[in-house]
């Protein structure tokens, strides 16, 4: 089936991790027939690598480094792109992260921390889009998926900010779906639901690795985990990639301001 790829050239970033979205999205949009794909990641050594498995592919591509949180470090890499193939057709917005634990009480959370979430998930995501936006209203032609979260609607996961930057990345969709339309600019939304990538790092920084004990503890909850899923297991990189490259799709020409949860049913 044509998805009408050809010719195209897509920006992803949080490109980097091995085993997380971004890598995979990236890949699929090479194997469907992206003209070029670039990526994008804090980490220029990991964003190389998933370079190196698009270029087997046969895709052009360059990955650069940018902190999404830095404005000066995003705008240069968009330029960076811009310079490179001439155009963004397709911008997919995977960077992101958890930075507090489920259930931590509202009274010992710190404020610094609510200030990072919401400046990774949301202000990141929308430093990214309001530099390519330009350039696709140039050209009357663009397509942006999100990446959001299925915690939007888990409330027993406690007060979390994470949750609330991700509501924030579901309004913010469909506002700017609504305002870029007559652009000739659909967005959506992918919001998936768990599965094993390396999203919560941040909270393993600097401690010592899990014991046995722990890491029994951890595979029991991930068992009770995939016992609750309506469809009897959690999601892979696969089933991410492959709802964000449907929506970038020209199959999905008359879709955008929609947040598709990807979640085995756990959110309906």
């Amino acid at each position: 089936m044509d998805l009408g790829f050809e010719g195209k050239v897509a920006l992803v970033t949080g490109a980097g991790s091995q085993i997380g979205f971004g890598k995979e999205i990236a890949l699929l949009l090479a194997k469907e027939g992206c003209d070029a794909v670039a990526v994008t990641d804090i980490n220029l050594d990991d964003a190389q690598k998933t370079a190196e498995g698009i270029k087997e592919l046969g895709c052009k591509t360059i990955a650069v480094k940018a902190d999404i949180t830095v404005q000066a470090e995003v705008d240069a890499m968009v330029k960076k792109v811009i310079d490179e193939y001439g155009k963004i057709d397709i911008l997919c917005n995977v960077a992101g992260g958890i930075l507090h634990r489920d259930n931590e009480p509202l009274e010992v959370q710190k404020g610094e921390i609510w200030l990072k979430q919401m400046s990774l998930n949301l202000f990141g995501t929308m430093f990214v889009t309001q530099a390519v936006l330009p350039h696709m209203k140039e050209r009357k032609y663009g397509v942006i998926v999100n990446i959001g979260s299925g915690s939007t609607h888990q409330y027993h996961m406690g007060v979390g900010m994470y949750a609330m930057s991700k509501t924030a990345i579901d309004l913010f969709t469909k506002q700017l779906a609504m305002t870029e339309a007559k652009s000739g600019i659909r967005v959506n939304c992918v919001a998936p639901g768990p599965a094993p990538t390396n999203f919560g790092r941040a909270l393993r920084e600097g401690m010592p690795p899990p014991t046995e004990e722990q890491l029994e503890k951890m595979k029991q909850m991930r068992e009770t985990m995939t016992r609750t899923m309506p469809l009897g297991r959690i999601g892979t990189q696969a089933d991410i990639a492959n709802a964000t490259v449907f929506l970038a799709s020209d199959l999905t020409s008359y879709v955008t301001g929609q947040v598709f949860h990807v979640s085995g049913g756990s959110v309906m």
